[in-house]
C-alpha cells in the first residue's frame, strides 16, 4: 500500500528538527546553486512557494515580490516560522495540502517547489493544483530530482525506493518532468544545465 498524506506527514514531522542537518552537505556542494538558479527564473509580483519545508528558500526569495509560501507538516513549518522570524523574511507562512489548495484559480504569478514532488502521495492531483492556482500566461517552476534515464542506475533508484520512502517520504524514483507534460500547459521545458537525475522544470500556463 502507498503511503497517504497522513503518513508522509507523520514521517517529515519525525525529521522535522534534525532536516537541515540532514541535508546539510548536499546543500552546500549542490541544492544551494540549483535553488538560486531556480528563483532567478522566478517572475511577476505574487508567488506561491509550495513545500517551504524549513525554509531553505529563503533566502532567495526576490524582495520585490509578495510571497505565500504552505506546508502540509507541521513541525517543518513550526521550523520555517522560527527561521521567518530569526531572519526577519517577508512571507506569508500557512499549513496546506498540495493536493487540495484554499486558493481562487488564477492567483498567483509564479508556483514554485523545490524537491517536493517526490513526497506528494498523487503527484498529478498537485500538478493539477498547481496549474489551477497560476494564472494564465504564468509560470510553474520545479525543482526536482527525478528517475535517472540510464537503466543500470534507474533498477538501483527503484530497488532503494521503497526503503527511502519509509525512512523519510520521499520517493527517489519518481518521472516528474513527464507528469508535468501531462498537464496542459502551453509550454513544459528544461533548464539548459539540468543533469539526468536533477531537472529545474519551467512549465507556462
Amino acid at each position: 500500500m502507498k503511503p497517504d498524506s497522513s503518513t508522509i506527514k507523520t514521517r517529515y514531522d519525525r525529521i522535522a528538527p534534525y532536516f537541515d542537518g540532514i541535508e546539510a552537505v548536499m546543500e552546500g556542494l549542490f541544492f544551494s546553486h540549483w535553488r538560486k538558479r531556480l528563483w532567478a527564473k522566478v517572475d511577476g509580483h505574487h508567488i506561491l512557494e509550495v513545500g517551504v519545508g524549513t525554509g531553505k528558500n529563503f533566502a532567495y526569495y526576490p524582495a520585490s515580490a509578495r510571497i505565500t509560501a504552505i506546508d502540509f507538516s507541521p513541525k517543518m513549518l513550526n521550523r520555517a516560522t522560527q527561521k521567518k522570524h530569526r531572519k526577519k523574511v517577508a512571507v506569508d507562512l500557512d499549513i496546506m495540502d498540495i493536493q487540495s489548495l484554499s486558493y481562487a484559480d488564477n492567483s498567483f504569478d509564479t508556483v514554485i517547489a523545490s524537491f517536493v514532488f517526490c513526497s506528494v502521495p498523487l503527484p498529478h492531483k498537485g500538478l493539477k493544483e498547481l496549474y489551477r492556482v497560476c494564472k494564465p500566461g504564468g509560470q510553474v517552476l520545479l525543482l526536482e530530482h527525478v528517475l535517472s534515464s540510464k537503466p543500470v542506475i534507474a533498477k538501483f533508484m527503484h530497488f532503494l525506493n521503497p526503503v527511502v520512502v519509509r525512512l523519510v517520504g520521499a520517493n527517489i524514483n519518481r518521472d516528474t518532468l513527464k507528469n508535468v507534460k501531462a498537464c496542459t500547459f502551453v509550454s513544459v521545458r528544461t533548464d539548459q544545465q539540468s543533469g539526468d537525475i536533477i531537472k529545474l522544470i519551467e512549465a507556462i500556463k
